[in-house]
Formats: structure tokens, C-alpha cells, sequence
């Protein structure tokens, strides 16, 4: 007998109502959604699983964010910078390990210094492995001509997290003020996709206060905007920031771990050839979070390639796994876990957002 849901999903986009009601679903009719979502994405981008290693370069931060635990004013956090043989070392250990694909992130910075450093790391990346290491990077609200300047020297993509697309909500999880505005940051994003970048963006579910219709609006909204890559996963609260004295608020744990896993599969169903990290906090709450993602629409993975010893130091939020594996430990972990849900690993590739070029250049392809 065909239910609601099942009239829904028949079709290849959604309403916010539509949206709303997917995304309240559970059991039976929850995995009707993991299961079209799995089947447009073997049939779009096929069952194929990019990497990227994550180089989680600083978690000195100029933000205040209230869900954050490297914000500003935590002094309970060990700072850290790794220097640029660090650096350089874990993009080389990629290469050598052919993961094709890297991403540099650090907590939010803005200054020539910074801008500078990031511009030189990215030009020796590029001459060192040779031009066959893919750069995707998330460093937050700069100005345009920065963006434009580590695009000449080498990044292709960019994820900038709106957190949320609700400028009400964006305001209670963010101090009021000059650094913490929402029309920054969605001019940035902007300004990234006119740039030229393969402009990624990305939210939290399970927010306090957040409803399920800020979620629908949020998915919306990365349709409209005509995102090419998503990095999306549930709220995990840090007990040092000030967020957390809400966390009465909070679905269970559960919940916003399934919320993160049908907004994956819904914008997997209604943007087809889009990129779709799974989310390392999925994995906070279940151990096969990542997995589950994979199979519900993700096609992106990133093994964290950070020097073992300052994984403890960048904790957005509590209980975040792998912090005490070695990469290679990673490494070996993510190719079974890949390999038992259905999917391949494609080794030296850079995993380009196949929607980028459909969109800039349809006869155009990606690496």
C-alpha cells in the first residue's frame, strides 16, 4: 500500500512542507529515504568514495562561537600552529599514500600574515607533489581578494559553514557583533562562488532552538544557492562553551544523528551530483556513523592526517573520535569500513564536485 512518503519521494524535489514531513520520519519510513537516496547516487556519482586528509593546521581562532570549543574565549583550550614542515609533511604523507585529495583547516584568522603563510604552503604544495593534490580548504570569512589569491596559488575548492541559514538562529549561537554576522558570511560564500571555487557549505542539525523547518529552509537554501560540495553533521555540545547550558534542549543524541543522515539523503535526491562529506561527529555518536552516511547519499570521506600529538587540542565538540590513531591506523580503519558498506575508495583522484562543472562548463569535465 503506497503511504505518503511514498508519493513524496517520488518525485525529484521537494516543497519546504514535503521537506518538513521527510525529515520527521522514522523506522520503516526513514530508510525508504536512505534507500532512494542510495540508489541517485549510485546512479549520478556513482558508489564511489573520494578522500580527503584532513590537515587540522591551528585551532587558534579571532571567533567567538557559542558551539565552538576553540572559540576565542575558551582558556581551558592548548593552543597550537604547526609549522610549515608540518604542514607540508602531512600533504606529502597524502601524496605518498594517494589519497589524491587534501584539506587545510584552521580555526578562523584574518590578516596578511595569515593570508600570506597560507598563500606560500599552498604554492609549495602544489610544486612539491607536483601539481597531483587536489586542495580543498575551510579558513573562514576572508576578503575577496584573499580568496582570489589562494585560488592563483592553488586551492580549487572552499567550504564555508553557514551553520545554519536562519539569520534568528545564526544570531542566539553566535555573539552579537562585528566578527559574528550573518551577511558576512553569506556574501562570502558568495563572493567564493564568483571567485571560481568549487564552494562548499554546510550546517549543523539538532541545534537548540533550531525546528525542523530551519532544517527544511537550510536545504532550501543550498539548492537555491547552487552549493557544489556539503559538509553537514549533528550538534555535539562542548561543555566550555556557551551553548551548552541549553543542552536540555537537545533531541537525544540519536535524533540528531538521524537528522544529519536524511538531510544527507535529501540533498543527495534533490542535488543529484553534488559532494557530500560524512561527517566525522556522525561517528561521535555512532561508531558507524560514517557508514551509515555513505550509504545514506555521502561521497566524501576524510581520514585525519594531523599529527597525532595536536588532535586533542582541535575539539570543536566532545568525544570526537580518532584523536589518539596514527594516520596510517586511519587509513587502514577507512578502507574496511568503506569497503562493508558497498563502496570503493577512489585512490589518486581528486574527487572534483562533478555539479561544479555542470554548472561553470557543462561540456567541461573534472579531474
Amino acid at each position: 500500500m503506497s503511504t505518503k512518503i511514498d508519493k513524496i519521494l517520488k518525485k525529484d524535489d521537494f516543497n519546504r512542507e514535503e521537506l518538513k514531513i521527510l525529515l520527521e520520519t522514522s523506522g520503516e519510513e526513514q530508510s525508504k529515504i536512505y534507500k532512494k537516496a542510495a540508489e541517485i547516487k549510485s546512479k549520478y556519482v556513482g558508489n564511489r568514495v573520494y578522500l580527503r586528509g584532513l590537515v587540522e593546521f591551528s585551532n587558534v581562532c579571532s571567533k567567538n562561537c557559542y558551539y565552538c570549543g576553540i572559540r576565542r574565549d575558551n582558556a581551558g583550550v592548548e593552543r597550537y600552529n604547526l609549522t610549515d614542515d608540518e604542514i607540508l609533511g602531512a600533504a606529502m604523507y597524502a601524496h605518498e599514500k594517494n589519497y589524491g585529495s587534501i584539506v587545510l583547516q584552521s580555526g578562523e584568522v584574518e590578516n596578511e600574515q595569515f593570508s600570506a603563510r597560507v598563500e606560500k604552503l599552498l604554492k609549495e604544495i602544489k610544486k612539491t607533489t607536483a601539481d597531483k593534490l587536489g586542495i580543498t580548504i575551510s579558513l573562514g570569512e576572508q576578503n575577496g581578494d584573499v580568496y582570489q589569491r589562494w585560488l592563483d596559488a592553488g586551492a580549487h575548492r572552499y567550504l564555508l559553514r553557514i551553520e545554519t541559514s536562519n539569520p534568528e538562529l545564526f544570531e542566539k549561537i553566535h555573539p552579537r557583533d562585528s566578527k559574528h554576522n550573518f551577511t558576512r558570511r553569506l556574501s562570502c560564500l558568495k563572493a567564493l562562488q564568483k571567485t571560481g571555487y568549487q564552494t562548499g557549505t554546510g550546517v549543523m542539525t539538532g541545534l537548540p532552538f533550531q525546528t525542523t523547518d530551519d532544517i527544511a529552509r537550510d536545504i532550501l537554501f543550498m539548492r537555491d544557492f547552487d552549493i557544489d560540495m556539503v559538509g553537514l553533521g549533528p550538534y555535539i555540545e562542548h561543555r566550555d562553551t556557551p551553548l551548552f547550558r541549553y543542552r536540555h534542549m537537545l533531541p537525544l543524541a540519536e535524533e540528531r544523528l538521524h537528522l544529519a543522515l536524511k538531510m544527507t539523503s535529501l540533498l543527495r535526491i534533490i542535488m543529484k551530483d553534488i559532494n557530500i562529506a560524512a561527517a566525522t561527529a556522525l561517528q561521535a555518536i555512532d561508531p558507524m556513523g560514517r557508514e551509515k552516511a555513505l550509504m545514506a547519499g555521502a561521497n566524501v570521506i576524510m581520514p585525519n592526517i594531523t599529527p597525532s600529538k595536536y588532535r586533542n587540542s582541535y575539539l570543536l565538540y566532545e568525544n570526537k573520535p580518532c584523536t589518539d590513531e596514527a594516520p596510517d591506523d586511519c587509513s587502514a580503519c577507512l578502507r574496511a569500513r568503506v569497503q562493508m558498506t558497498g563502496n570503493e575508495i577512489c585512490y589518486g583522484e581528486w574527487g572534483d564536485s562533478r555539479h561544479f562543472f555542470r554548472r561553470t562548463n557543462p561540456d567541461e569535465k573534472g579531474k
